[in-house]
């Protein structure tokens, strides 16, 4: 395909323009709506988002009220995902297996690598034994809001299966007599998810994954330096995606159910490596990583300003709380939707207690001078001066040159997936919108490219920006709803426990650690 000439201009003026005039549109209304959905009140001498003390609360509640239930149903989880109890019988598209590792597509991403050096080098090492806490707890609202997504979901005459916070909000507060209300918040939380899914889950994802690839095959002088192989590059990655996106939610899940494995072991065993060649420095990272936690040094607001940037990136790494993940989980296979709920549980665990985690070791470890470069200007201007992608790969670099490669396989893995789940989740929240027919569900995919091949030529960062702080809005609009739904959810996990109990032939007698 031969791109229009006037996208391919030699000095780049004419993408220039086109940049500034929609950054310039959109930085009023970003500044906006981020004063808002991020709006800090200043506690313990830390200022402190209200949304992130939003999700907070929401995961202690749950982790509360069921018990720990993230530490007594983890056995069961792990056997639900390796088959032990799948019906093939069941109503749904895919295994849970291939439910879960759809949905860690879509969280697993540049956030665990930038994001979680941006945290470790804001709020020092400490900030790594916060976020490990905060995945924890998000591991309790994870089994609700997916719970739901299932209990809830439409299994449509063809198999197919629509479901997620645009289904449980309208028919679970329906339910409830609060039919209207729950119509109302379906439709925005379908709007703002469509939005992200186009943005921040597409274009961010093509853009990062260009510059990533550029930066290592020579940058500007390289062989992907002009605009003319920037536009190539995005039709090659909006191919790959269509191809994929086309065949639906069974498409999507075969080639995650491959993708996540893969480059979750690339990462982690890239990391591991890391680690083993520095592992004489392990145990002072450990202490520093436990001291710094509880006596920060240079941290504005102390404790609680360390605790506040581990629990934020731990929020905004593996979305609990946002509903979004549901949307993936609705189509598994199964007559009891509380299983899901189980298997959901181990998504925060493998983005942020095994993968974030694992980033901020590597780089606690290593200790670059780099870092240390960094830490010593937040310490002074209580500013991050550079990206965190940059601090990860020094990271790397310490044990050999060529592992910023490795890096950028990791990435590119990381944003094709997450592109990929969120073409699904964009394209459930359209259908909810504008019906199910064929034509709106192709539309959409046709739309969903061609927003790829924007966001790799062109670098919008208020559209972005704006993005990033609309997805938190939705935190607000589901977790009133979870609190709505909550008694469901507790009848929902008491009937699975008789039933297995029936199953087991054992009525009057636990099961397993599920029935404390």
């Amino acid at each position: 395909m031969t791109p229009p000439p006037t996208l391919l201009a030699a000095d780049g003026g004419t993408l220039s323009s086109i940049e500034s005039a929609i950054n310039g549109a959109f930085e009023p209304i970003t500044t906006a709506v981020a004063a808002v959905i991020f709006y800090a009140v200043p506690l313990g001498g830390a200022d402190v988002p209200i949304v992130v003390l939003w999700l907070l609360a929401a995961a202690v509640i749950f982790t509360v009220t069921f018990k720990l239930l993230q530490v007594r149903g983890v056995k069961h989880a792990v056997e639900l995902v390796r088959g032990k109890h799948d019906d093939p019988d069941a109503p749904g598209e895919v295994s849970h297996f291939r439910a879960l590792t759809a949905a860690v597509s879509g969280t697993v991403g540049l956030g665990n690598i930038a994001g979680v050096a941006v945290a470790v080098t804001l709020g020092g090492p400490g900030a790594t034994l916060w976020m490990i806490l905060a995945g924890f707890l998000g591991m309790a609202t994870k089994f609700v809001e997916c719970t739901l997504g299932v209990k809830y979901r439409d299994v449509h005459a063809d198999g197919t299966v629509s479901g997620g916070p645009m289904k449980y909000l309208t028919k679970g507060l329906a339910e409830r007599g609060l039919g209207g209300l729950g119509k109302a918040m379906a439709a925005v939380y379908a709007v703002i998810i469509l939005f992200f899914a186009l943005s921040g889950g597409n274009m961010f994802q093509a853009n990062q994954t260009y510059a990533q690839v550029r930066s290592v095959t020579g940058g500007d002088d390289g062989f992907l330096g002009s605009d003319a192989a920037k536009f190539a590059f995005g039709v090659v990655v909006a191919v790959v995606i269509g191809l994929v996106i086309i065949g639906g939610m069974k498409s999507i899940s075969a080639v995650t159910a491959r993708l996540v494995p893969t480059m979750a072991i690339v990462y982690v065993v890239a990391c591991l490596v890391v680690i083993a060649v520095n592992v004489e420095q392990v145990p002072g990272a450990i202490t520093a990583i436990v001291d710094g936690a509880f006596s920060p040094e240079g941290v504005t607001g102390g404790v609680l300003g360390v605790m506040i940037i581990g629990i934020q990136r731990a929020a905004f790494s593996n979305e609990a709380g946002l509903g979004s993940a549901a949307i993936a989980h609705s189509a598994v296979k199964t007559r009891h939707p509380v299983t899901e709920g189980f298997v959901a549980m181990l998504e925060p665990f493998i983005d942020t207690v095994v993968i974030c985690t694992a980033t901020a070791l590597t780089i606690v470890i290593a200790n670059t001078a780099t870092w240390q470069d960094q830490r010593a200007v937040v310490a002074e201007t209580g500013e991050l001066p550079a990206g965190g992608v940059t601090l990860t790969s020094d990271a790397f670099a310490t044990v050999l040159p060529w592992f910023p490669y490795i890096l950028t396989v990791a990435v590119a893995l990381f944003a094709l997936s997450t592109a990929i789940t969120w073409a699904y989740y964009g394209s459930q929240a359209w259908q909810s919108l504008f019906g199910r027919s064929t034509i709106a569900r192709q539309s959409f995919n046709v739309m969903f490219c061609m927003f790829t091949v924007v966001g790799t030529v062109l670098s919008l960062g208020a559209v972005l920006d704006f993005a990033d702080a609309a997805l938190f809005a939705l935190a607000f609009v589901n977790i009133i709803g979870l609190y709505l739904l909550l008694p469901v959810v507790r009848r929902e996990l008491r009937d699975y426990q008789a039933h297995r109990r029936e199953r087991a032939g054992t009525a009057t007698h636990p099961t397993s650690d599920l029935d404390a």
